[in-house]
């Protein structure tokens, strides 16, 4: 439905690609057409994409709708063995390995086939990230889709110059959203295959990008690259989200510094979530940035306000709701939420209150928090230590490039703070001076115990810190 409405409204625009030579909206809805009507006859219940950003992702993500199956992108970066276990459980599927023959039926003409009107049914099926457990194949409907759109996208509100880059894959919940708000909204969007900071600016440049998304990880190999080399700047871009994990405020600081006229967007959201359900805007962030209020400028660590049709308590251990400022479990209610996964008890509660498993806190003026995963949380002496708090004050020190922090088991304290960082290019990390450094910030209680030498952070694909595997690295080492 809504590439139909994109299409008989803005059908001559380009959806996706270059300006010239992209594909407009009306192709964009031929071509998932015929998408739709090769898996006529299969039995397939999924569609599975196992490629990289491209044009074929919103042909496949349409063309499983419009034939009324489920939209399953998996992480093509997998081994094959891991790979092939996740189709496995997606069964019965169609493959996409090759996109050449998915996006015929652009400029077919004739009749466009009828679409199914069937707003429960699993519309996307995406793997959670498996940072801290295995992962899970979340199922989001079409009407919890639709509920983020309606409830965050003005339809045809973007101006025929807007351009977005995606650079998230197309297994990211960002990525899925961002293919339904900038059709929705109108906007043509860019695909990047891989990653890089320096392609990332390039593109952006040279298509005249006004919008991204990016991941923490993202976002500091952007500032660096832009740190090395003036000459990388994107002057058209207008807004900057970021979001899919806790960004350090160190790598925000540069960043604002670096764009100074674009718009800052903090957006948290879960796969199960639909994407968004809280937003931190570019007039907050301006606020907090140039506030010397104290609490004010705290904000700039939060993640915002609730978008429209969302509610966001926190709750405590026993089950009572959080006071302003306390600190608990963050749960989350709203028609775009679902909790439903494939083999798996709903995470809903009977109020349908989905139990994120994320700490946090709200303000007085009902700015969210999120500390992190509540597992993350080092209880060192009965005393709850915020990993997120040590990492930023490592980052903060000259020779740190990147840093990430867990508890290991302890005899005497339960759980002792351990690190592993690596250095900003060039710079030698000297681990005692390290330590000290941080004893002087922060106190010998929330100094690492433990620091390793790294040369990268393991992480996921969508830029999230494996934390079990780093546990589990320093705890062998």
């Amino acid at each position: 439905m809504l590439l139909d409405m994109a299409a008989d409204g803005l059908g001559d625009r380009v959806a996706i690609g270059s300006r010239d030579g992209g594909i407009t909206y009306e192709g964009l809805r031929r071509a998932a057409s015929a998408a739709a009507a090769r898996l006529d006859g299969t039995g397939a219940t999924s569609l599975v994409l196992t490629l990289p950003n491209g044009p074929v992702l919103p042909v496949a993500l349409f063309g499983a709708a419009w034939a009324g199956v489920s939209y399953a992108p998996v992480n093509f970066r997998l081994p094959d063995a891991v790979r092939k276990e996740m189709i496995e459980r997606l069964q019965p599927a169609v493959v996409i390995d090759d996109e050449t023959a998915w996006l015929a039926g652009a400029a077919a003409e004739g009749e466009l086939r009828a679409f199914p009107d069937d707003p429960d049914r699993p519309a996307v099926l995406l793997f959670t990230s498996g940072t801290s457990a295995a992962p899970k194949a979340a199922v989001l409907a079409h009407d919890q889709l639709l509920a983020y759109i309606f409830n965050t996208v003005e339809f045809a509100a973007a101006g025929d110059d807007e351009a977005v880059l995606l650079a998230v894959p197309p297994f990211h919940i960002a990525g899925v959203a961002a293919v339904l708000s900038s059709t929705y909204a109108g906007r043509r969007i860019v695909p990047l295959p891989r990653f890089t900071a320096e392609d990332w600016i390039v593109t952006a440049r040279d298509e005249q990008v006004t919008h991204a998304f990016v991941v923490p990880t993202m976002l500091a190999r952007i500032v660096a690259a832009m740190e090395a080399d003036e000459s990388l700047r994107v002057p058209t871009l207008r807004h900057l989200a970021y979001g899919g994990a806790r960004t350090p405020a160190p790598v925000l600081e540069r960043a604002l510094h670096l764009f100074p006229a674009t718009g800052f967007v903090n957006a948290y959201g879960l796969t199960e979530t639909s994407s968004t359900v809280s937003v931190l805007g570019p007039d907050d962030h301006r606020a907090a940035h140039e506030s010397d209020d104290p609490a004010v400028k705290a904000r700039l660590s939060s993640v915002g306000r609730p978008v429209p049709g969302i509610e966001v308590i926190v709750v405590a251990d026993d089950g009572a709701e959080c006071a302003p400022n306390e600190k608990g479990e963050v749960r989350i209610r709203g028609a775009q939420v679902s909790g439903e996964y494939v083999g798996v008890q709903s995470q809903r509660d009977r109020d349908g209150w989905l139990h994120t498993g994320d700490r946090g806190w709200l303000d007085a003026e009902g700015y969210l928090f999120v500390e992190g995963r509540g597992d993350d949380t080092i209880i060192r002496g009965g005393e709850n230590l915020s990993p997120a708090e040590i990492e930023d004050t490592l980052l903060r020190h000259p020779a740190v490039g990147h840093a990430a922090v867990v508890g290991l088991p302890d005899e005497e304290w339960g759980e002792k703070v351990a690190a592993m960082v690596t250095p900003v290019p060039g710079a030698t990390i000297d681990v005692e001076e390290l330590q000290a450094w941080t004893r002087e910030h922060l106190g010998s209680i929330k100094t690492p115990e433990v620091v390793a030498l790294a040369d990268e952070l393991p992480h996921t694909a969508t830029g999230k810190i494996l934390r079990r595997q780093i546990r589990q690295e320093l705890a062998e080492q």
